[in-house]
């Protein structure tokens, strides 16, 4: 997370935490309390916390989802296994402790009860407040593995490299498919035309990639460097947050603040304001040059998160920091082929998003299966576990003695049976011999189950199921609530790999039922096996009685 220095924006976020004390308060009336049973579990819908759900009893939780996205998606919802549901159309705060479920919102907060398990509720909820669009993201994203130029190119993105790098994957063995050109392409932030110097002819580039079979998508954000031409011109349209707190009194229209200028990982920059036409207009304008200019295929849109847009700024329409990232991820419905990191509120729609960037660490591994699982419990169907290894540059420069490469592989075997497969890291360039077969082979398994991969899209698109499911959402009531290494691809293959340092054999929760596993042996279900993983092995269980 990053975080403001500046005097000015700490006087923003004093303000802001001073507002939602208020509001809270004077929206007291706005709150459920709800004793948990026994045996009930629940879900949240804060993506980047799933390593931490189910919550029970036991459990000593809270969390506020106003202006806060915890690095990821967030929905305002709450599922149980017994079919209870919380739901509120503004952000909540919740509290889970001493067998109590304590929520508290700045709106109208919903909860009932639909049938008696998790999938009754999540079927329900997603009728009702989120509904399937019936569209899907370009299906390559599903059917082929990603490369995202990130760990490789870093800073240094230029027209040699990007190619030198998809020549790789095919001379490696590897498929094409979608590839992601990542930050540095552009001139500046809020210039989004080639870097002249570093791409000398972007427009052969792309032609050359789409020669050899990949989809190019772009890197975009909706920040704008202060220090040149275009922040100018939309300066004087009152195209971005304003440097002024946003009070009753105050008239937009009349307001003569400057811009906002917000620190980010990348320095000091003014943000688009997309509650104003105007903004929205030039940024949908900047892209589609990009797609009739260079044959662009899509984009990567990241950033958005809600800390970018504090609850003090004034904009034109005023609204929540939580509407304002509902309102970039918008952008996205224009594009089959896009992808993002930051959500709220959307759920149901053909957006692709990334799990929020993981560390080249096994703690960061094992959040991989329950953070997936929890974004299509909440309606993030189309979702892509991060990159394979995890998006840590550090950990992958020549010569660094951290860098494992068993946590390589078995992050791929990971990915291999979910939505999306994302690489970054070159893995022939970290692994050889019989940890780049493996990888390899990951991705063999892959193309076999590409037609259910799509097929479980496809549903997904017109029922807002997961397609990754947990086990107690399959499997209801018979003790599988708190399995969080293992997963469901739809509802017949069960997913068992390995997430630990160093383990060459596991538990596999079989539920009742015959099980045919990928080394062909047959096992009748309701009970609990071990098998042996060798690096090799990505075990999965096809039901098939």
């Amino acid at each position: 997370m990053k975080y403001y220095r500046s005097s000015l924006l700490m006087k923003y976020l004093l303000c802001h935490a001073l507002i939602l004390l208020t509001s809270y308060n004077a929206l007291a009336q706005n709150n459920i309390q709800l004793t948990l049973e026994a045996d009930e579990f629940w879900w949240s819908g804060v993506v980047n916390e799933g390593q931490k759900m189910p919550l029970n009893r036991t459990s000593d939780y809270k969390i506020d989802l106003f202006g806060n996205n915890y690095a990821n998606q967030v929905q305002p919802l709450l599922l149980s296994n017994k079919g209870r549901y919380v739901w509120s159309e503004e952000p909540f705060k919740f509290e889970v402790k001493n067998n109590t479920l304590l929520v508290t919102g700045l709106g109208k907060i919903e909860n009932g009860k639909s049938g008696s398990t998790l999938k009754e509720a999540q079927q329900f909820v997603t009728k009702k407040y989120f509904p399937a669009s019936g569209k899907l993201p370009d299906t390559l994203l599903f059917s082929r593995p990603q490369y995202n130029t990130w760990i490789e190119l870093n800073y240094n993105h230029n027209q040699a490299d990007v190619l030198k790098y998809a020549h790789a994957i095919i001379d490696n063995g590897l498929p094409p498919g979608v590839f992601m050109i990542d930050d540095t392409w552009q001139e500046d932030y809020g210039v989004w035309d080639f870097h002249p110097k570093r791409f000398p002819n972007p427009k052969a580039m792309i032609n050359e990639l789409h020669q050899m079979g990949f989809k190019v998508m772009l890197w975009i954000c909706p920040f704008m460097s202060p220090d040149q031409a275009e922040y100018r011109k939309l300066r004087n349209q009152k195209a971005f947050l304003l440097n002024e707190i946003a009070e009753e009194s105050i008239d937009w229209s009349k307001s003569t603040a400057k811009p906002l200028l917000l620190q980010w990982w990348n320095g000091a920059s003014a943000v688009l304001d997309f509650t104003n036409p105007v903004a929205v207009d030039w940024f949908n304008k900047q892209l589609s040059a990009l797609t009739n200019t260079y044959g662009i295929d899509g984009f990567k849109f990241d950033a958005g998160d809600m800390e970018y847009y504090p609850a003090t700024a004034l904009t034109k329409e005023k609204v929540t920091p939580n509407k304002h990232c509902e309102l970039f991820g918008n952008v996205g419905l224009n594009y089959p082929l896009n992808e993002y990191r930051a959500g709220w509120k959307n759920g149901g729609k053909p957006l692709v998003q990334r799990l929020c960037d993981k560390l080249h660490t096994w703690e960061d591994v094992q959040k991989l299966i329950p953070n997936m699982m929890l974004s299509g419990l909440v309606g993030y169907s189309f979702c892509c576990p991060d990159m394979i290894g995890g998006g840590d540059i550090t950990s992958f420069s020549e010569g660094n003695t951290n860098l494992q490469t068993e946590m390589v592989v078995r992050s791929a075997q990971i990915h291999a049976l979910m939505p999306m497969m994302q690489f970054s890291v070159a893995p022939w360039r970290i692994l050889k011999g019989e940890d780049l077969n493996a990888v390899k082979n990951a991705v063999a398994i892959r193309m076999k189950f590409t037609p259910l991969i799509i097929l479980l899209a496809k549903e997904a698109a017109q029922t807002g199921e997961p397609i990754v499911r947990s086990m107690e959402y399959v499997f209801p009531n018979q003790g599988y609530a708190q399995v969080i290494n293992q997963f469901m691809l739809g509802d017949k293959l069960l997913v068992a790999p390995i997430t630990e340092k160093g383990q060459i054999s596991r538990m596999v929760f079989l539920p009742k039922g015959k099980w045919k596993s990928d080394e062909g042996k047959i096992y009748k279900g309701g009970r609990t096996i071990v098998i042996e993983v060798p690096l090799q092995r990505l075990p999965y269980f096809e039901m098939i009685k």
